[in-house]
């Protein structure tokens, strides 16, 4: 007699080849049923791949065979995928937000941070990859200097599994090469780099995934829209003139027609200097505007303006971000920067068709 339970708990040793978790966790079969010693089920996948189709119908197999050996196993492979452009390189991700700007220096890499760290506060699903392949910061200021990703084989393939810190999944250069090691790449293999942190990484189930980008529009930010369906870019500045003329053009690649990424909203950094001993003063080091401006140009909102303030700095120098610091002043503030970047998403999803994938014009 066969146990239906018996054979559901051999079935949580097969791995979901997207994400590594098990099959049934991720609620991948479906239509059950046990006739003596007959067992046939469908597995759902939300991509149509062959030979994973296969590899994962012969794990199957082999698990139950470990129970049940004189079993008759039955299994329908099933595709739930909506059309040729969905998402499936990352199936199991509902949102991918670009981070961008035009120019460096402006603190992408800290609203990054402290943008994932918030959403991870605000109980979401939150993953980050750290595609400034040039000057990785990423790991300094998530704490995760050092550290190493472990690599799983699974179905034949060697798939990297993501670092965790302050409640997000994290990925990076800077988990590859040693700090002082210069990262010297053209762009196709800086391509290729990016492609695999995406597609060669278990991420898990996501509500966000947020990629820091280099400052500008080169390989990254082109290989970045052909391999997934951006969901919409979120565009960092200073006050400064200089910082918003680049910045226009770094948006206007999103907003191509063959590109068409919406814009989220802009996140003017650097606002104004307050130093901590008197609170109730700014200065407006890099002037006034820049924000708003971009904002306007781009037709979106300003989600957030952040300030000069040192322990920013501080705690991205100590891989604590001060949106994991329960007594910092501006974890607040970039709570309702969280906020306002989810209001912005909702209007997107309101406003617009899911992005394509961009095909190269060959």
């Amino acid at each position: 007699m066969i146990d239906n339970n018996r054979v559901v708990e051999a079935l949580r040793n097969v791995k979901d080849p997207k994400t590594g978790g098990d099959i049934i966790s991720h609620r991948m079969v479906e239509d059950f049923k046990v006739e003596g010693d007959n067992i046939s089920f469908s597995i759902v996948l939300k991509s149509n791949d062959a030979d994973l189709k296969s590899s994962l119908n012969f794990a199957c197999m082999e698990e139950i065979a470990k129970v049940y050996p004189q079993a008759n196993v039955h299994i329908h492979l099933k595709i739930n995928a909506t059309d040729d452009d969905a998402n499936t390189v990352l199936p199991q991700v509902k949102n991918i937000i670009a981070i961008a700007s035009g120019k460096g220096g402006v603190g992408k890499s800290t609203i990054s941070v402290n943008l994932a760290v918030s959403l991870a506060n605000l109980g979401y699903k939150v993953g980050l990859i750290d595609a400034d392949l040039y000057g990785p910061s990423i790991p300094t200021m998530m704490g995760l200097t050092g550290q190493r990703p472990k690599v799983e084989l699974l179905y034949g393939k060697h798939k990297i599994i993501p670092l965790q810190a302050h409640g997000v999944h994290v990925i990076s250069v800077g988990f590859i090469v040693e700090p002082e090691q210069a990262v010297v790449l053209r762009g196709p293999r800086l391509g290729g780099l990016l492609r695999q942190f995406i597609q060669d990484c278990l991420w898990p189930d996501l509500d966000y995934l947020l990629i820091d980008l280099p400052p500008g529009t080169g390989d990254i930010q082109l290989t970045l829209v052909q391999t997934v369906p951006v969901t919409g870019a979120l565009m960092v500045t200073t006050p400064q003139e200089v910082a918003v003329i680049d910045a226009v053009k770094a948006m206007n690649m999103f907003l191509l027609p063959n590109v068409n990424v919406p814009i989220l909203g802009v996140v003017e950094n650097m606002s104004w200097f307050t130093p901590a001993e008197l609170p109730e003063n700014k200065y407006y080091i890099f002037g006034k505007g820049g924000g708003r401006k971009l904002a306007s140009v781009s037709n979106t909102e300003m989600v957030a303006q952040i300030p000069i303030i040192q322990s920013v700095r501080e705690g991205g120098d100590a891989g604590v971000p001060v949106s994991a610091q329960s007594n910092s002043a501006l974890k607040p503030l970039f709570e309702e920067m969280a906020q306002n970047v989810l209001k912005q998403l909702a209007v997107r999803h309101d406003l617009y068709e899911p992005t394509r994938i961009v095909k190269v014009q060959g």
